[in-house]
């Protein structure tokens, strides 16, 4: 059985963005290998084996062009109004909170923030299948 392991992003500011991680969502960084042309950062918490990749290109100035085929990385959290009231207050923007009902009911209470690369987070109260 396969199991995921890591989602890799490309980003332009290292230490902007292992700070964003780190205070939005408390990932730390695991690993840094550093190449000729480029850096990998693995970001991971406690909560889970699952790692995000940062890549950075050494030289890239220019910010990159995420295209219409992103959708979003997720993360679940325990308190959800807890979580949005904490980021605000770390002087970040997250969306308002949003819910997702269905004929069976609600499905999701959520929020996204952006990342500063463009990349859009969905933080989900963990419920359901969001664990």
């Amino acid at each position: 059985m396969a199991k995921m392991i890591h989602s890799m992003i490309r980003v332009l500011d290292e230490a902007r963005s292992v700070d964003f991680y780190d205070k939005v969502f408390g990932l730390k960084v695991a690993e840094r290998l550093e190449f000729d042309s480029f850096v990998l950062v693995y970001l991971s918490n406690d909560e889970d084996g699952f790692e995000l990749e940062l890549t950075i290109n050494k030289g890239r100035e220019e910010p990159y062009q995420l295209g219409d085929g992103y959708g979003h990385l997720a993360f679940s959290v325990d308190d959800l109004d807890a979580e949005r009231a904490r980021i605000t207050e770390a002087g970040f923007t997250p969306n308002p909170i949003s819910e997702l009902k269905h004929e069976s009911g609600l499905r999701a209470r959520f929020f996204f923030i952006t990342d500063p690369d463009g990349y859009k987070i969905e933080v989900l109260q963990r419920q359901g299948r969001y664990r």
